[in-house]
């Protein structure tokens, strides 16, 4: 069924599915995550490098390209936030860098997705040998349940300017 003011048809949406509704906090966490997670990488979708790189307005530095390259230096970040070791460097250079330094370039953009895709299983699989999410870990002492609502504000955060971001390449608004 074609729906000409949702983003996906629902039959396409892999956010929309099935699946019973979660039980309990980590597991709705969990799901939150993963679905926004989804959002960001549908919104895109079907863009070249050049429209990926696209910023916003002046003087921001913003694009769908630079939410990507973000994201990834975040979930590093997190992930450095609980580990007791010598923290991780950054990816993309110095802070600002993930915005700053985006190139149209599509060898970028498959970097950018293999970055991020690499950094989200590294945090997850870091988290989920947690089971009380009221106990604070690593250096930063971080409460796990703290950090989880954390990442659950960034990606859906993130995901409302990639929605402005969209609009402004080709129009789409959606869901």
């Amino acid at each position: 069924m074609q729906l000409p003011d949702m983003w996906l048809d629902p039959g396409e949406d892999p956010r929309d599915t099935d699946e019973p509704d979660p039980v309990g906090e980590q597991a709705t966490y969990a799901r939150y995550l993963r679905d926004y997670r989804w959002t960001l990488e549908l919104k895109c979708q079907g863009l070249n490098a050049n429209q990926l790189a696209l910023r916003s307005v002046p003087p921001s530095t913003m694009s769908l390209l630079g939410l990507l390259r973000h994201l990834g230096e975040v979930e590093r970040d997190w992930r450095n936030w609980i580990t007791v070791s010598q923290p991780a460097e950054r990816i993309y250079g110095p802070s600002g860098t993930d915005f700053d330094l985006v190139a149209p370039n599509p060898d970028e953009v498959v970097r950018a997705l293999q970055v991020l895709h690499d950094e989200q299983q590294a945090t997850d699989l870091a988290l989920e040998q947690y089971d009380d999410l009221g106990l604070a870990i690593g250096r930063e002492h971080v409460v796990i349940r703290e950090l989880q609502v954390h990442r659950i504000e960034e990606y859906a955060r993130h995901c409302g300017h990639a929605d402005l971001l969209r609009e402004r390449i080709d129009g789409r608004v959606g869901q």
